[in-house]
């Protein structure tokens, strides 16, 4: 039996079929190329269109709870809420593992409804379980005992489906988890920053691997999210607005909020990480950290603002946004000619690569290759602009 719930073909042929129809857009391919690529990588798969999918997906939470309703009219709610709990779980698991090998559903809203009902009622019951001991605070010393076994089951439904929202949940659950346990002692809380900042740093890292290995395809979407929520993290785990805030917070509130211990240290943090975050995106042209890296110098500046004002908030919105909208408009002229291998030209209205093209025309005047594993259809370390240098 397969560890993964879906063949590995099925990521694989999706991702090489909207790399055709991306390249056949901006000329790379011919229509005749393109439809022969598509006819050498069939889906083999169940999946309508967004709409649809969107719909699929709430009319099967709708048949869900009514199936849940039905079962408990039927038992005049006499039954236990944990035996309520298992059946929902081994009803969804098995509808889910049908829906997958008998009617070849690939992330077509049935199978993601089944899935999240599976593990809503897994950590229903658990929480049930534990219902005399947990509150709603993230201190509490009987949470991990909720945490850890949610985590557990989320890790394992990520390995075998590479949900993406599943992954973004197992993210928030092991982030809560380690959060929970050095907020039982002083010293804990003040290592908390740096113990979010090494375990956003290590999980960036640890998905730098994963290009390198044969089921890349599998878990892109699910690496994309847990990279861009380790770069959020790493980033916000070194601020100086919400270390201190967040430190007034777990102290007991009050305003103004006091100076943190390691100021200086935060600020550097504050200000250092958008800088490397944008520089590191134009080195590699990757565009997620790019956008990161603005996202995160934009909340700098508020940062900087909240602490020490030197206009009035409307001057300086004024005075921000002409100097934005200044360096914008510079950039667009600046790069309206690809120069150091970026572009201001849309992805879609990129010049095409000579080079690429050649070679895909090569390739597809004969059989097409399998692809690589590592190889991002699209280019780049975001998936998209970036494979012939420009973004």
């Amino acid at each position: 039996m397969s560890w993964y719930a879906y063949p590995l073909a099925w990521a694989e042929n999706d991702a090489l079929r909207q790399a055709a129809r991306r390249w056949q857009r901006r000329g790379l391919l011919t229509a005749a190329q393109q439809v022969a690529i598509e006819a050498a990588y069939p889906m083999g798969y169940e999946r309508p269109i967004l709409f649809l999918r969107v719909g699929l997906f709430i009319a099967s939470l709708f048949g869900i709870g009514s199936l849940a309703g039905m079962a408990g009219t039927l038992t005049g709610f006499d039954v236990s809420p944990i035996l309520y709990s298992i059946l929902i779980i081994i009803g969804c698991l098995v509808g889910l593992e049908l829906v997958i090998k008998n009617f070849r559903h690939y992330r077509s809203g049935l199978d993601n409804a089944l899935l999240y009902c599976a593990l809503l009622a897994w950590g229903f019951l658990v929480a049930y379980g534990l219902r005399d001991v947990l509150s709603d605070s993230l201190g509490n010393p009987a949470l991990w005992l909720w945490l850890l076994p949610v985590l557990l089951v989320l890790l394992a439904a990520l390995l075998r489906y590479a949900d993406p929202i599943v992954a973004a949940a197992t993210f928030v659950i092991a982030l809560s988890l380690l959060a929970n346990g050095l907020l039982q002692s002083s010293a804990g809380r003040l290592l908390l920053p740096f113990a979010v900042l090494a375990a956003s740093g290590a999980l960036l890292l640890a998905l730098r691997r994963l290009p390198a290995r044969a089921d890349y395809f599998y878990y892109r979407s699910a690496g994309l999210v847990l990279r861009t929520l380790g770069l959020a993290t790493l980033y916000l785990a070194g601020n100086y607005l919400v270390v201190r805030e967040g430190n007034a917070e777990l102290l007991g509130g009050g305003s103004p909020s006091a100076e943190i211990p390691l100021a200086f240290l935060f600020w550097a943090f504050t200000a250092g990480i958008p800088l490397l975050y944008i520089m590191l995106g134009l080195r590699r042209h990757d565009r997620l950290l790019l956008s990161m890296g603005l996202l995160a110098l934009a909340f700098s500046l508020f940062t900087l603002r909240t602490y020490h004002s030197l206009l009035p908030p409307a001057v300086a919105s004024a005075i921000g946004g002409a100097l934005l909208l200044a360096v914008a408009l510079a950039a667009l002229r600046y790069l309206r000619t690809p120069r150091h291998g970026l572009t201001a030209a849309a992805d879609e209205d990129a010049e095409p690569h000579f080079k690429l093209e050649t070679l895909l025309t090569a390739q597809t005047a004969h059989a097409p290759a399998a692809p690589e594993a590592g190889f991002q259809f699209g280019g780049g370390h975001s998936g998209g602009g970036g494979a012939e240098g420009q973004f």
